[in-house]
């Protein structure tokens, strides 16, 4: 049950981050934005990201899992509507800020969650398969926005977006329990949750942390780049509206891999697969860079998702697995926003560079 749920909230979450890249190019019509100011717009939703994992991971640990979960998804559902009611740029900046802190606050649960209804030997295919959502998301928002073609109909996938959450909320509050690893980790402890450095850099955890830090820095700033540019960059390739809805696709389906990265980490030594994982990324991006038509566009898009999207799930398991329960929100949480913050570099325009050349 755990499990199924945080799929379904990782399945929106993944909506509405691939929603902003989907809905983009008409969005940039209707209000008459520029390339700069789109990108913006992207960055907005990151800039909230950061402080939202953060808090969200630390208030985890004090209050429970659950509890941050059902909050962050209501406010990322509620402002998912807003979106769509946005008639400036200035709201729209604005309002993207707040979806971000929403969807900030629900990864390090969804994290926690997973990784601690299961035992220690599965968690990464449990994380793994909880993050499986987030492109199932994304193949939902590519699907919205090739069914709803007018330029002004890039709306509806904000509606749906926002809509999912809260017709989830009662089902979490109904059916979702509390982590028990957490109620035992938690029965008698202080109110107050150990100092934040005593959580990421005690107990000789120091080195641990800085490597969680710049694993998850390279993989994220790849991941947010494509998932907020690739619809606009295939879109500067010349390929029509319907073609960049199904590289998109592919992307996200290629993304599904997750689960069979995570299954690895549980069978092999964690080294040889993120190793193996980063070769992956490596290949995959040049072959997106040099595909010479849709065809050869569809399949490195496939790669790219298997090893970006996947090879953040291992990341996201693997810190889920290092921080003890007490304090697993915080660490993941830190580890979350410190490159979600850094990743805001990954949103800074290609178009100009694609249109010059």
């Amino acid at each position: 049950m755990t499990l199924s749920l945080c799929f379904a909230v990782a399945l929106l979450e993944g909506l509405d981050l691939q929603s902003v890249g989907v809905a983009a190019p008409r969005m940039a019509r209707e209000f008459g934005l520029s390339v700069a100011q789109m990108g913006l717009a992207f960055s907005a939703g990151t800039f909230g990201l950061l402080p939202g994992a953060m808090l969200g991971g630390r208030l985890a640990d004090r209050i429970g899992r659950k509890r941050i979960l059902i909050l962050s998804a209501c406010l990322f559902g509620l402002l998912s509507i807003a979106t769509a009611l946005v008639s400036s740029f200035g709201m729209l900046v604005f309002v993207r800020v707040l979806t971000g802190i929403g969807l900030g606050g629900a990864l390090p649960n969804l994290i926690a969650l997973s990784s601690e209804a299961v035992q220690q030997k599965s968690r990464n295919t449990a994380v793994s398969l909880m993050y499986c959502g987030i492109p199932f998301g994304g193949v939902i928002a590519s699907i919205v926005g090739i069914v709803s073609m007018g330029d002004t109909e890039w709306r509806h996938i904000f509606y749906v977006g926002g809509a999912g959450p809260l017709v989830l909320v009662p089902l979490l509050l109904a059916f979702l329990p509390e982590s028990t690893a957490f109620q035992r980790a938690s029965h008698g402890m202080n109110a107050a949750p150990a100092p934040i450095g005593e959580v990421l850099f005690g107990a000789n955890r120091g080195l641990s942390t800085l490597q969680i830090w710049i694993s998850y820095f390279c993989t994220l700033i790849v991941l947010y780049f494509l998932l907020n540019w690739l619809p606009s960059l295939m879109a500067a390739r010349g390929l029509a509206c319907a073609e960049v809805g199904y590289v998109q696709i592919f992307f996200n389906i290629g993304g599904l891999g997750a689960l069979f990265i995570g299954m690895l980490m549980d069978r092999l030594r964690g080294g040889v697969v993120v190793a193996g994982m980063y070769v992956g990324i490596i290949a995959s991006l040049a072959a997106l860079s040099i595909a010479p038509g849709f065809a050869a566009l569809t399949v490195s898009a496939f790669c790219a998702g298997m090893f970006v999207i996947g090879g953040q799930s291992v990341l996201y398991a693997l810190s889920a697995s290092f921080y003890p329960t007490a304090m697993r929100g915080t660490g993941v949480g830190a580890a979350v926003a410190r490159w979600w913050g850094r990743s805001r570099r990954a949103n800074c325009s290609p178009w100009g560079a694609v249109r010059r050349r």
